[in-house]
């Protein structure tokens, strides 16, 4: 069993810069709740990073546009968190679930739900 976790962000450095201020400027209308639970602006929350460092199931991370190239024939909204097992994927939290997750805590109760 895997976990795949997509954000609603796209791959790249001026991605990666645009989101960072958009975080930054207007956090409240930022697009991707994944990326505003597991990191801040700059950086990886350090409660996130220790859980899925310490954690025993494996875990991909993906932007929608890597996601997409990998996975062509899944249409998904995102951000959103999916589980592959025995070549199926199924949806663990999808984006309205992870919307209302208010911390990173939070989240990280749910996945423990799955293992």
């Amino acid at each position: 069993m895997k976990l795949l976790f997509v954000y609603n962000a796209n791959s790249g450095k001026l991605n990666a810069l645009f989101e960072a201020g958009h975080k930054l400027i207007s956090p409240s209308t930022y697009k991707c709740s994944l990326c505003a639970l597991t990191h801040n602006a700059f950086a990886e929350n350090s409660i996130w990073k220790n859980f899925r460092t310490q954690s025993k199931v494996d875990m991909e991370f993906y932007h929608k546009d890597e996601f997409e190239t990998t996975f062509p024939s899944v249409n998904m909204i995102y951000p959103t968190i999916l589980k592959l097992e025995d070549q199926q994927i199924s949806t663990v939290l999808n984006s309205e679930a992870l919307k209302e997750l208010s911390s990173i805590e939070d989240l990280i109760k749910r996945l423990k739900l799955q293992f």
